[in-house]
């Protein structure tokens, strides 16, 4: 809902369509949109079956499994490609020219089973990522700094987890290196900061979806850190079955 909710108020869809399998649950939520539709601008419809979403241009998918207490996570993940091979075929047949959107965690897993179910091209199967987590770190830096994360420009990147990537060496405040604005922060209190954000890369993005990637200078323990980050994406790649 926290999607749809930020699309509608944000007016960039002329229409919106919700699609859940439990009607109730659905039918409730669609409803609480409809009501304040008055100050909105777009149509929103809702359904159970996935016809409602033909010919759409953005499909985002957040369904998921939550992992249950004591579950291994491998398990929840299994469970979430079940998922995904009942959603993405029909959003695909309905919307062969969509792009998609992936919210589901582990997101960059679930990125490429969305990417190999679908038959899209990469560049149109895009993943949250570490967004969330970039905001975060810019917030946590911004924090420490006692300035506006705003004008705070860092990134994480590679896996979304662990095995997350801070990019100090490029980490500036209003173009002033953060290296050299506070080196003993940059060094010393990396680590622990690092641990409290969570594999991606700046993109452009354009309606057809990805448009290029953005290029990082990366120091060698930066590349070292993103290599680590895309052997482990690959080990659990190769563990899913399909």
């Amino acid at each position: 809902m926290s999607c749809a909710i930020s699309i509608l108020q944000q007016h960039i869809a002329d229409e919106l369509a919700l699609v859940d399998r439990v009607a109730d649950k659905l039918r409730g939520e669609a409803l609480d949109l409809l009501h304040g539709s008055l100050f909105l601008k777009s149509k929103i419809s809702a359904d159970t079956d996935f016809l409602v979403t033909e010919d759409s241009k953005i499909c985002i998918i957040c369904a998921g499994v939550r992992q249950a207490v004591g579950e291994v996570k491998r398990r929840q993940l299994q469970k979430n490609v079940a998922t995904y091979k009942e959603i993405i075929p029909q959003l695909v047949k309905h919307s062969p020219n969509a792009v998609l959107l992936i919210v589901t965690n582990p997101v960059d897993i679930m990125t490429y089973v969305a990417w190999k179910l679908s038959g899209f091209p990469k560049h149109r199967v895009i993943g949250t990522g570490t967004d969330l987590d970039t905001a975060r770190f810019r917030f946590l830096l911004g924090a420490k700094l006692r300035i506006n994360p705003v004008s705070v420009h860092a990134y994480i990147i590679g896996e979304q987890g662990d095995e997350s990537v801070a990019i100090w060496s490029s980490a500036n405040v209003a173009g002033v290196n953060l290296e050299s604005l506070d080196e003993k922060l940059a060094n010393e209190q990396g680590d622990q900061i690092h641990k409290k954000v969570i594999e991606s890369l700046p993109c452009v993005l354009g309606i057809t979806g990805v448009c290029g990637i953005l290029r990082q200078r990366l120091k060698e323990k930066e590349e070292t850190k993103l290599k680590n980050s895309v052997e482990n994406l690959l080990k659990i790649q190769r563990e899913i079955v399909l």
